[in-house]
């Protein structure tokens, strides 16, 4: 959806930033990565027991690259936009002041 997350509130637009949304993936667990529906029949969350270690939801496997909500944080807002270029006024040049010795 032109770079963004419509699904999350506060999800940031990657639009411009040079990095490309990714799609859902499946981790080594047969648990699917991305899709936004935080359910999946092998997840070890939708089959907890007392014998379930927690450590097993670790490591990036358990983490999509762009479709996460850790990317709603304001860190990592002024991290997508610390990655876009400038943006010019009309009339103005992005790196040179044209208006320089006009006054």
């Amino acid at each position: 959806m032109d770079e963004t997350m419509p699904h999350q509130i506060n999800a940031p637009s990657f639009k411009g930033t040079g990095i490309k949304m990714e799609q859902p993936f499946v981790n080594k667990y047969g648990v699917i990565i991305g899709d936004s529906k935080y359910s999946s029949e092998n997840s070890p969350l939708e089959n907890w027991s007392k014998e379930t270690d927690p450590a097993i939801m670790s490591g990036d496997e358990w983490v999509h690259p762009t479709n996460d909500i850790g990317w709603n944080t304001s860190e990592n807002h002024d991290l997508l936009e610390s990655k876009r270029k400038p943006k010019a006024y009309p009339f103005m040049h992005p790196t040179i002041d044209v208006s320089r010795g006009s006054d």
